[in-house]
């Protein structure tokens, strides 16, 4: 009972972290210290700056047995069920949407917080946060670079061919900083302290931003989810949070994982639409508000799910 318990508040502190800092950046801008050039310049720095060091950090610390994992196999799966699901509904009631918009929506529906919210749920519900880790390689590594790339080209106006792609790919900083992380690990290089302390430190601000950024486009923005966006935010929200963990939950039993494995990969895909996802959207002009306010909604959307999840598996299998 304890360890629930535990397991609940960590669940709780998680969400509070992130709730305070987007709170100081919608305070900021009540204030007026901080208006929406601010929002631009500091989704700038965590695009261009903060999240590759970011990334590079995380990449050459983390193992690398978990990328052929069963974990990261349920991630990539349940990613691309969500993601053509999305896609479907979206053909069929937003048409006429461009390459950005869509490319905004399907990672809104199905690219999870892995990172700032992910560790600290994996380390206080999941116990370990190695178990949070195939799913933040599958989007570091596979997913991000594939979006980038798709990005780049509907800003440039040009249809995605391989070649333009993969040059794409690998001239994104996102890319640059999770590739470069992974290199290091493979290598098992030590960078020296004079230069990963530098690293680390414009890491350390990549997570501030966003969620400082986010909150001020709370309050300059208009209201969560009550435009004319309320139907495309609130479908996006339900396959986030409801049909993605269902989804893991039947591809993780059909690829025999069971216990603690099976509960990691669905608390994983109930976590809420990541900030990075925000972020993107104001770099590339393509559905902030969308972006936003799935993201908005998603997050206190989770908590019951998560919550409700871990008590079903404690329940059940007693995990």
């Amino acid at each position: 009972m304890a360890d629930r318990i535990g397991g609940m508040v960590g669940v709780l502190e998680g969400f509070a972290t992130i709730a305070i800092i987007v709170a100081v950046g919608w305070l900021l801008a009540d204030r007026r210290v901080l208006d929406d050039s601010a929002q631009v310049n500091l989704s700038r720095l965590a695009f261009h700056v903060a999240s590759p060091a970011l990334l590079l950090t995380v990449m050459q610390r983390t193992s690398l047995d978990a990328v052929l994992s069963a974990n990261l196999v349920t991630s990539l799966i349940s990613f691309a069920i969500v993601v053509g699901l999305y896609l479907l509904i979206a053909r069929f009631r937003w048409a006429g949407g461009t390459l950005g918009s869509r490319l905004i929506g399907s990672l809104s529906a199905a690219y999870v917080n892995a990172g700032n919210l992910g560790i600290p749920i994996a380390l206080y519900v999941l116990g370990d946060v190695a178990w949070v880790a195939p799913t933040l390689l599958m989007q570091l590594l596979i997913i991000t670079p594939v979006y980038m790339a798709l990005f780049d080209s509907d800003a440039r106006g040009e249809p995605p061919t391989l070649g333009r792609s993969l040059r794409r790919m690998f001239s994104n900083p996102i890319t640059l900083g999770a590739v470069a992380g992974l290199l290091i690990a493979v290598f098992d290089i030590h960078l020296p302290r004079v230069i990963a302390a530098p690293i680390d430190l414009l890491g350390a601000m990549a997570v501030p931003s966003m969620l400082v950024a986010f909150g001020i486009s709370l309050r300059r923005g208009p209201r969560p989810a009550t435009d004319r966006t309320a139907e495309h935010v609130w479908t996006i929200v339900v396959l986030k949070t409801l049909l993605m963990p269902a989804i893991a939950l039947g591809v993780g039993l059909a690829l025999g994982l069971r216990g603690e494995a099976l509960f990691a990969v669905v608390v994983t895909a109930a976590l809420p639409t990541a900030q990075n996802i925000f972020t993107y959207a104001v770099r590339y002009r393509r559905e902030v508000n969308l972006a936003r306010d799935v993201i908005f909604v998603s997050t206190f959307a989770s908590v019951p799910v998560i919550l409700g999840i871990a008590a079903l598996f404690h329940w059940l299998v007693g995990v």
